[in-house]
């Protein structure tokens, strides 16, 4: 599975960036795979943050628009989600994932909190 890194306690207006490295088993492949990261809380199912294609096309949803940047790294196999202006309403656990037309794989979360 994926491995994500970089969660954690931040305040209200404050940045973090959330790293995600692919595993060994789609290494070779990586560059066929979207890279995005979901977001789940207890109350809300998975939601889409953010999505990056191997050719670096951008997709947010709306509420991180102008907040948020995804950025990939196709020859460290990494995505990365740098979180800037983050608000309460953003905590949540972050996943990371890599989906093409023959395989999804996912991480299993970091946790992001926001609050003072």
């Amino acid at each position: 599975h994926l491995v994500e890194s970089g969660g954690g306690l931040v305040q209200p207006g404050g940045s973090l960036r959330l790293s995600c490295a692919a595993p060994r088993a789609i290494l070779s492949t990586y560059i066929q795979y979207t890279m995005g990261w979901y977001r789940q809380t207890p109350e809300k199912q998975r939601e889409l943050v953010a999505t990056i294609t191997s050719r670096g096309d951008k997709n947010y949803s709306d509420f991180v628009k102008g907040r948020f940047q995804i950025s990939r790294d196709n020859s460290r196999k990494t995505v990365r989600l740098q979180m800037d202006s983050v608000r309460p309403e953003d905590t949540a656990v972050y996943v990371c994932s890599a989906r093409s037309a023959e395989n999804d794989v996912w991480g299993q979360g970091t946790q992001v909190t926001v609050s003072s």
